[in-house]
């Protein structure tokens, strides 16, 4: 399994009150018209994130056709879970509408953030999206307590399988704070109410890997594939690939990732996939350099 990186597609301006800098894990979903609607998290003055988007080709997805002038999904009133922001992790399309599950954040005093997942819906992909509830779709638990957070989510079977990342507690190392984060699978039948699995289905490999960040699954005719962003102490994000036979247990691939390029806007690191199949073509959208801050760029898989 090979991917070839197609280049950069998107990095705002600066011109838009919301979308200051950044454009946080590229969420993409195909339209009718030969459009592929990519959405992303920007973040404004403040730093404070909110879900807008871009319409690229589907042909060539470098091919930046139009950029939404303001954001389809705000950040939560004061108090609520994504009082700082909210960022796109998996968008549904069908004929009742488009789902959009996010995580909202909010900033604490004694770590950088809390990250839990929501759920906002749309008429179509031209609507704004609201909120289904002002609590999270993923709340805390006592295994969970800090973050669960960037879920996937495939329709299948009349039902739904989401593979979403936890933190289970924050370390020191040199001074520095980090998050621990595994991966975690849960099922549902419409799409809302969650049954998670017990126990991680993927966990950090030590001593170096710490987290195992934003999960991409697909399932292809020889099994389900997840590519997750691997953070170590002395390495950054580089996307690696991983393989299963039911979507629980997964094995680790040394091939099928996507490497940093030499030089460029991801030669610091590659994270945060999201993949999507467009007209028999697989493309995998993701962040390079500084989570975001140099924008998201497009590979195709090629073998």
């Amino acid at each position: 399994m090979r991917w070839e990186k197609l280049g950069p597609v998107y990095a705002p301006s600066g011109d838009q009150w919301w979308a200051r800098a950044y454009a946080h894990l590229p969420t993409a979903l195909l339209l009718r018209d030969g459009r592929v609607r990519v959405y992303f998290a920007g973040l404004d003055e403040n730093r404070f994130g909110r879900i807008g988007y871009v319409d690229v080709a589907a042909a060539d997805p470098t091919r930046v056709l139009e950029v939404g002038p303001e954001p389809v999904l705000d950040l939560g009133q004061i108090g609520r879970f994504d009082d700082c922001g909210v960022v796109p992790s998996a968008v549904l399309g069908g004929p009742a509408g488009v789902r959009l599950y996010y995580h909202g954040f909010q900033r604490t005093e004694r770590v950088p953030y809390l990250i839990f997942a929501g759920l906002a819906e749309a008429s179509g992909p031209d609507e704004r999206f609201a909120k289904r509830s002002r609590v999270p779709l993923l709340e805390r638990t006592d295994d969970e307590p800090f973050i669960r957070g960037a879920p996937c989510v495939l329709a299948e079977g009349g039902a739904y399988r989401m593979w979403y990342v936890a933190c289970t507690h924050w370390s020191t190392t040199a001074s520095r704070l980090h998050y621990n984060i595994r991966l975690c699978h849960a099922t549902s039948a419409d799409g809302i109410t969650w049954k998670p699995d017990a126990g991680p289905c993927l966990e950090p490999a030590g001593p170096d890997e710490y987290a195992i960040g934003r999960p991409a699954v697909a399932r292809l005719r020889d099994g389900y594939h997840l590519w997750y962003s691997s953070r170590g102490h002395a390495d950054l994000y580089a996307i690696r690939h991983a393989v299963s036979a039911d979507g629980r247990h997964w094995e680790r691939d040394p091939g099928g990732g996507l490497e940093r390029s030499p030089s460029g806007w991801d030669s610091e690191m590659t994270c945060y996939a999201n993949v999507l199949e467009v007209n028999g073509r697989w493309l995998m959208f993701y962040n390079g350099n500084g989570h975001g801050r140099s924008g998201f760029g497009v590979a195709a898989l090629v073998d």
